[in-house]
């Protein structure tokens, strides 16, 4: 059993940063593919992007390519998304989200077996 703990959410004017944590507790956190995703009020949740255990591997939604750099340290268990050129559209709460299985890239809400709780991140224009 995994506990995912995101923070780092916040109020942001557009064009600015923000980098959000997900901290991982309990086992193989390492050997999980991470990924993260976001649901915007009256929206179905969204994919934005994905890290493979290693972190070789990372898939990035067309909306948020070259923006938007997934991360993660697996000596602190720690999954990162650090967020550039914010826009409004942008603003969503945003979940990381655990795969105990094999498989990448998982992309889909059922393809992941463990999710956080959400930070929210709103973006002023």
């Amino acid at each position: 059993q995994v506990q995912l703990v995101e923070s780092g959410g916040g109020l942001v004017q557009a064009g600015g940063s923000l980098r959000l944590s997900c901290a991982a507790f309990g086992s193989s956190f390492s050997s999980y593919a991470m990924g993260w995703f976001r649901q915007a009020p009256g929206k179905e949740r969204e994919f934005v992007a994905v890290i493979s255990w290693s972190g070789s591997r990372t898939i990035y939604a067309n909306s948020v390519k070259g923006r938007f750099t997934i991360s993660r340290d697996n000596a602190k268990n720690t999954v990162y998304l650090q967020m550039n050129t914010l826009k409004p559209e942008d603003t969503a709460v945003y979940y990381c989200a655990g795969r105990g299985r094999s498989g990448f890239p998982p992309m889909g809400v059922h393809d992941y077996d463990y999710w956080g709780q959400g930070t929210q991140v709103t973006v002023s224009s």
